[in-house]
């Protein structure tokens, strides 16, 4: 008979549930702060003991996991509307499915002494290394591929950036030369002129950035709540990017792929 070790359960679903959003937000490009991470899946993985309930029906099994994947993506992103919470709950769910799917295929693969799968949820006496290497290379796999679909943005944007009492409205635009990228927290950083911004109240560091023609610093921080509203069809993309000072030319400058879904 297989041990179930409440302790092990717990620990592998906080885990996988903090790979699965991560992995929701880089494909919907939502932003996600780690504490809310961290909380919603030690949230999500109190669902993981209907492993130990009776065997449900399959309508009851999906309710459950429709219930749990909703509730967890609100936990972590915040209710930002019907259809926000509808992408996040679908990319959710499909790297889930992706997941369970790689994760099952392994295992067997490898012929583990002890897995078990019931009400949609798995225990697995598993080696830690196998299950972050793994998740690593799905999660590398799902970066990737975002690379390679982000190409393009529609033009005529509006950039919404609060940062404390403050908020600042700049025109956008979106330039696929701007890559720099955050080398602490990993986020793309949206560049604006020190005039936009003003006096902000907010921690400054510095990061490396280069141009075609030099090369330096650049002082970023952290805003509260950046949206980009598409000015055409009104549509308003909350992003998860670091603040840049610079010389823009009046403009908040992104790569458009932060607003890619």
């Amino acid at each position: 008979m297989l041990t179930v070790y409440i302790d092990v359960l717990i620990i592998l679903n906080v885990y996988v549930n903090y790979f699965l959003l991560r992995t929701a937000a880089k494909l919907t490009h939502s932003p996600l702060r780690t504490w809310r991470c961290i909380a919603a899946s030690f949230y999500g993985s109190l669902f993981s003991l209907l492993i130990l309930a009776p065997r449900l029906p399959l309508i009851v099994t999906l309710a459950v996991k429709l219930a749990a994947a909703v509730t967890i993506v609100i936990a972590a992103f915040g209710a930002r509307g019907i259809v926000r919470t509808f992408k996040n709950t679908a990319a959710f769910f499909s790297a889930n499915f992706i997941f369970a799917g790689v994760i099952y295929a392994v295992y067997s693969w490898l012929e583990p002494e002890h897995m078990h799968f019931a009400n949609s949820y798995f225990y697995i006496d598993f080696s830690l290394l196998l299950l972050v290497v793994t998740t690593a290379a799905l999660y590398a796999a799902v970066c990737l591929l975002r690379r390679l679909t982000d190409r393009s943005a529609p033009d005529g944007s509006r950039v919404i950036i609060r940062a404390g009492s403050r908020t600042i409205g700049v025109d956008g635009l979106a330039d696929t030369g701007n890559a720099l990228v955050d080398c602490f927290t990993g986020r793309p950083v949206m560049i604006c002129s020190r005039e936009d911004v003003g006096e902000v109240r907010a921690r400054l560091r510095l990061i490396p950035c280069s141009t075609v023609s030099d090369s330096g610093v650049m002082p970023v921080f952290r805003p509260d709540e950046v949206v980009v509203v598409n000015t055409v069809t009104g549509e308003k993309k909350p992003v998860d990017v670091m603040i840049g000072i610079g010389e823009t030319g009046g403009k908040a400058v992104f790569n458009p792929k932060i607003i890619r879904y």
